[in-house]
């Protein structure tokens, strides 16, 4: 398989970081660029992050891959009309499931409107988002970030995101998400940008703790 190309669209947001912050700019020295991700805007991209949950990227390409193939397009209808036995055949849990058919139903009944988050603030999409049972936190703001392309959205309670702040800033212990956060406030208005360069930084061969 090709390895992912790297995401040029960054580059100027990177850059403005690493003049910001020498610890940036150092890694970014090492790292380059991120890889290019995305998920699908609207329903899909939601159902991709709740499939991609708790499994490794691998597990997460194949589940996503049999479940495009089987609901094509990836509507609320077309999830709606597979049966049990068809989703945990892609390989979607029984929580997963039922997370995802509750999405479809509030998609359907207009109590989760996602065409209407365009006109809502980052904070204001995130509670509305939340309020749909399945989706966290977390994966409201992966939503953000990679389906809507807001420039302005930091995970802090990203696991990977920790390790990577507790290595790029040389910490001694795990940090917590408050400290996480705060971290971050000097990177805005680019935090989008500096959580896709610290999962790349993370994952980079040859760089440990």
């Amino acid at each position: 398989m090709d390895e992912p190309r790297p995401d040029k669209s960054l580059r100027p947001a990177l850059e403005a970081l690493a003049a910001a912050d020498p610890d940036i700019a150092a890694a970014f020295e090492v790292c380059g660029l991120p890889p290019r991700r995305h998920r699908p805007q609207g329903y899909a991209g939601l159902i991709h992050i709740i499939a991609a949950q708790q499994v490794s990227a691998a597990a997460a390409r194949a589940i996503i891959g049999r479940l495009d193939a089987a609901a094509d397009p990836l509507t609320p209808e077309t999830f709606l009309a597979l049966s049990e036995e068809a989703l945990k055949g892609v390989g979607l849990s029984r929580s997963k499931i039922g997370y995802a058919r509750g999405l479809a139903e509030n998609v359907l009944s207009g109590a989760l409107d996602l065409d209407g988050l365009d006109k809502m603030d980052d904070e204001a999409a995130v509670r509305h988002l939340c309020a749909a049972k399945g989706i966290g936190r977390w994966s409201a703001e992966i939503y953000l970030l990679f389906a809507l392309k807001r420039p302005d959205v930091w995970p802090a309670g990203d696991l990977a995101i920790r390790h990577a702040v507790k290595r790029l800033k040389r910490m001694r212990k795990m940090p917590d998400e408050e400290r996480v956060r705060k971290t971050a406030n000097k990177w805005r208005p680019y935090r989008s940008a500096a959580a896709r360069f610290l999962w790349h930084y993370y994952h980079h061969p040859g760089l440990v703790d």
